[in-house]
């Protein structure tokens, strides 16, 4: 299954992955939902930035915070 997950992930205010451009909904039911609604969510953070690395607001689900400096 292709996922745009670019392992850079962190959320900005709006609850928007940093690093793919995916919504936390869609980042966690992206295993849920069904061909067509993945090819939407793939179209459109096809051209997604990658932003340089800043400390995220709050640690995506299961994955641990980083480390405070």
């Amino acid at each position: 299954m292709d996922t745009p997950c670019r392992n850079l992930c962190a959320l900005d205010a709006a609850r928007v992955c940093t690093g793919c451009g995916r919504t936390i909904d869609e980042i966690v039911h992206w295993r849920s939902m069904g061909d067509e609604a993945r090819a939407a969510v793939m179209a459109r953070v096809r051209d997604f930035p990658v932003s340089s690395p800043s400390p995220p607001t709050s640690p995506l689900p299961g994955r641990p915070a980083p480390p405070s400096t």
